[in-house]
């Protein structure tokens, strides 16, 4: 790696509404939850590991890696997520990959660290649209992720603009595709296995 040690952090602490409720980073896909595939490809990007998950945390907790909850208690969205890893992560920048976004790249944290520039923030864009969740951040934002979240703020792209995150652009949308429904995750997963045929 180029870059100085970062921390990766899973995303998996929504409420997943439109998945009726049920846990996404729990999904079982080809025998592993679905943050399972997340961890996969983030762990060799990155030096260490966490979880940010509200619920089910005995489950999460048997992967092995350190479990990191919400200190904002009302599933206030991914900032809330973000700053309690930010708080507990042991290298000064961190990677965040919310667990419902199988494909994003493999270069994610080289790509964001080396386009980031100046920035103590970067996102990823597809050239269509922003996904902010998927995001390399500096631990000197915490007051200032606090400070936002203290007035009741929760919009995540605001927040970014606000503190002049870069966006760095992978011109590859189908990378960034949610699995927002039960309906999302069963197309995925058969575009996965004809995938697989196709290359067996």
């Amino acid at each position: 790696m180029t870059h100085p040690k970062i921390s990766g952090a899973i995303l998996a602490g929504g409420l997943s509404t439109r998945m009726g409720g049920n846990d996404k980073g729990l999904l079982q896909f080809d025998g592993l939850p679905l943050y399972q595939h997340i961890a996969t490809k983030l762990q060799p990007q990155v030096h260490e590991l966490l979880i940010n998950a509200n619920r089910n945390l005995g489950i999460y907790q048997q992967s092995g890696y350190p479990i990191i909850p919400d200190i904002i208690t009302d599933f206030s969205g991914p900032l809330a997520g973000m700053l309690a890893v930010l708080k507990k992560a042991l290298n000064e920048w961190v990677v965040f990959v919310p667990c419902d976004v199988p494909d994003y790249p493999e270069d994610l944290v080289a790509k964001l660290w080396h386009y980031k520039q100046n920035a103590w923030a970067a996102y990823a864009h597809d050239c269509e649209r922003a996904h902010p969740t998927l995001a390399l951040m500096h631990r000197n934002l915490i007051p200032r992720l606090e400070s936002y979240l203290a007035l009741g703020d929760r919009k995540l792209m605001f927040f970014m603009q606000m503190i002049k995150a870069k966006a760095v652009y992978f011109p590859t949308p189908n990378a960034f595709i949610n699995l927002n429904t039960p309906e999302d995750h069963r197309n995925w997963e058969y575009q996965y296995r004809e995938l697989l045929q196709e290359s067996a």
